[in-house]
C-alpha cells in the first residue's frame, strides 16, 4: 500500500495514534509532500522545541520507506482542475491541502488525514483518521 500523509496523519504519528501508526507500519512506500513538511516546520518554529521536532522529522523522512513526493506537471494540472472546480462548487478548502490533494493524486496514493475537507475533492483516494 503507498500512502500520503497529511500534516494532521505526522502529528497523529508523534502522538502515537493507533490508527496513523497501523497505517504507517503497514505501508509499502509513505510518500511525504514538500507541503506538509513546510507545514511542520512552520508549525516547529512557532514553538520551543524546534531542534527536537526536526530530528524527529529528519529521521522519519530517512527511513528506508519514506519518500519525498515531487511536485510536477501533473499536480500543477490536478490543482488547477481541482481548486476550479471547488470555487465553481463554492466549496474552497485551504491552498496547500489541494497541492497535498493533488501530490497524492499524481503518485496513486491514500492520503491519511483527519482533515474532513478533503472529502469535497472528487476522485481523491484518503482515510480519515480520528486524532
Amino acid at each position: 500500500m503507498k500512502i500520503m500523509l497529511d500534516t494532521t496523519a505526522y502529528v497523529g504519528f508523534k502522538r502515537n495514534v493507533a490508527d496513523v501508526v497501523d497505517f504507517i507500519v503497514s505501508a509499502e512506500l509513505i510518500l511525504f509532500s514538500p507541503i506538509v513538511l513546510g507545514e511542520l516546520m512552520f508549525g516547529f518554529r512557532n514553538g520551543t522545541r524546534f531542534k527536537e521536532n526536526m530530528r524527529d522529522l529528519n529521521q522519519f523522512l530517512d527511513h528506508e520507506a519514506v519518500e519525498l513526493a515531487q511536485i510536477g506537471r501533473i499536480t500543477s494540472d490536478r490543482y488547477s482542475r481541482i481548486t476550479a472546480q471547488l470555487k465553481r462548487q463554492g466549496t474552497p478548502i485551504p491552498t496547500n491541502d489541494i497541492w497535498i490533494a493533488s501530490q497524492a493524486m499524481e503518485h496513486g496514493a491514500e492520503l491519511v488525514t483527519s482533515d474532513q475537507h478533503f472529502e469535497k475533492i472528487g476522485g481523491l483516494v484518503y482515510t480519515m483518521i480520528s486524532l
